[in-house]
């Protein structure tokens, strides 16, 4: 007997799910849908300036990627993230996501998300704090490969975003704020500067 696709839309949120459900579903456009713990998390589309700072921040590290100092070798703004010590399905889709040991061999070869992890992901903030500064703290802390989550705070004025690092320390981050106009560096990423202005 032929399964029936479901549709899901907003109302939906909360909903159990497997991950076979979730990835063959129909979703109603106009939000974003990951599944955490085995049940469907629906949150709002990035409107146009949310989205310009996630292009602003992927950009600088794609550009970066391409040097001879970055150990990044994929960085992507579509990547799925699988936590596999939770429990139940647990697949957050941050808005970016930078590997550095991507097997570029077979990205064209039939590869799912579920075999590679990344060293860092990044979030825009604008509207949903729960999910970017305590659900996914929490999340991405139990992704081992994960040494760095970054969260670019627009919410008080996107055009001068904050910077909140969360570098990897034991079992736990260590957190660090960095205001509109400083200039960011890390070791995990040697010669990456980042000015914290998206305008320039």
């Amino acid at each position: 007997m032929a399964t029936v696709q479901l549709k899901l839309g907003p109302t939906d949120h909360g909903r159990p799910l497997t991950l076979e459900e979730f990835d063959e579903a129909d979703f109603e456009p106009g939000h974003r849908y990951e599944i955490i713990d085995g049940r469907l998390y629906v949150s709002t589309e990035p409107d146009p300036t949310e989205n310009a700072l996630e292009l602003w921040l992927f950009e600088k590290l794609w550009e970066y990627s391409r040097t001879d100092e970055s150990p990044l070798n994929r960085v992507t703004n579509k990547g799925r993230v699988f936590v596999h010590l939770r429990p139940d399905t647990t697949v957050p889709e941050p808005d970016i996501a930078a590997y550095e040991d991507y097997p570029l061999d077979r990205q064209f070869g039939g590869m799912k998300w579920s075999e590679v992890s990344p060293i860092l992901v990044c979030e825009v903030l604008m509207s949903d704090p729960e999910k970017d500064l305590e659900r996914n703290v929490e999340l991405y802390l139990g992704v081992p490969s994960i040494k760095e989550y970054w969260v670019l705070d627009g919410r008080e004025n996107a055009a001068e975003p904050t910077l909140i690092q969360h570098r990897r320390h034991g079992k736990r981050w260590v957190v660090r704020r960095f205001p509109f106009g400083s200039t960011f560096t890390t070791k995990l990423l040697p010669e990456f500067s980042l000015l914290i202005d998206p305008r320039k």
